[in-house]
């Protein structure tokens, strides 16, 4: 008798525990940590004489990274910047020939009044004062024909300027500097090796706060909004891991249900992608790795 009883105990016992195993609550829905990384790429072409970029490492934003030869832009600055100096010396030369013509001109004028009071006075002769007023209206084309001059000096000097500043801009795009904060991902290049624009180096990404991308079902829309803390649930060596999420975007278009289903309802043909920030303590969590959410 106390044998059977200790059978019917046995079998309550594991009845229980396979009672509390299938009413254990299920994830809301499913995702993945997704690769939100940055990718560096160069602005120019041309051999890279440095490269430190190193697989792994954390770098800073504003870090320089690589820089690119840039031997032959700096002699053509060197060429433009030789020339300017001529251009300079013709700027010059022609405001200091204005400026003595303009001095003449003025002289010329103080004549004017006087020859012209004078033949009032019947003092001077009509071919005087016509003389002056010949005098003074060469002058003035003088003037004018210098200034003409001076403007294409000063639109030489002003192309020779715009060329040096393009260069400098082209110089500064052969300083690649680090975009953001974060670790790299990948290397895609080594140093000496021949660049061209768009060329990708590396990808970078902070890995402190990971995003984890899901998708839900339009029925559970209604218990999901943005900036709501959500749990995550992932896989550790030792069983299961909880922590604390924050849905940041949600997609306002449905989209079909993707080859590997990753919502609550497999039935459900359109779902809406989620975005989740979840804090990355210990770099615990890696890029790819599945987890469960609970809304």
């Amino acid at each position: 008798m106390k044998k059977n009883n200790f059978k019917v105990t046995v079998y309550i016992l594991i009845l229980t525990l396979l009672s509390s195993c299938n009413n254990k609550s299920q994830p809301d829905a499913y995702g993945n940590f997704t690769d939100d990384a940055t990718t560096v790429s160069a602005e120019s072409a041309g051999k890279l004489i440095k490269y430190n970029i190193i697989e792994g490492k954390e770098y800073k934003k504003g870090d320089t990274i690589a820089i690119i030869d840039t031997m032959q832009l700096y002699l053509k600055k060197k060429v433009l910047l030789a020339g300017i100096k001529t251009i300079y010396a013709k700027v010059e030369n022609v405001n200091s020939q204005i400026s003595i013509l303009k001095e003449q001109l003025n002289s010329l004028l103080v004549n004017q009044k006087r020859i012209k009071k004078m033949l009032n006075d019947s003092a001077a002769t009509q071919k005087q004062f016509d003389d002056i007023n010949s005098q003074i209206k060469i002058t003035k084309q003088k003037i004018n024909n210098i200034k003409i001059q001076s403007n294409s000096v000063l639109n030489e000097k002003n192309s020779a300027e715009a060329q040096i500043k393009q260069i400098d801009n082209l110089i500064s795009k052969n300083i690649i500097v680090n975009p953001v904060r974060g670790t790299v991902l990948n290397n895609f290049v080594k140093q000496s090796e021949f660049v061209a624009p768009g060329k990708p180096l590396y990808n970078i990404q902070d890995i402190n706060t990971l995003t984890l991308k899901a998708y839900v079902s339009e029925t559970q829309l209604s218990n999901i909004k943005l900036n709501k803390k959500v749990k995550i649930e992932v896989d550790v060596l030792k069983g299961t891991q909880t922590l604390s999420g924050t849905i940041y975007w949600i997609n306002d278009k449905a989209e079909f249900t993707p080859k590997q289903i990753q919502t609550k309802d497999e039935r459900q043909n359109l779902v809406y992608a989620v975005k989740i920030k979840v804090p990355n303590k210990n770099g615990m969590l890696k890029i790819g790795m599945p987890a469960n959410i609970m809304f």
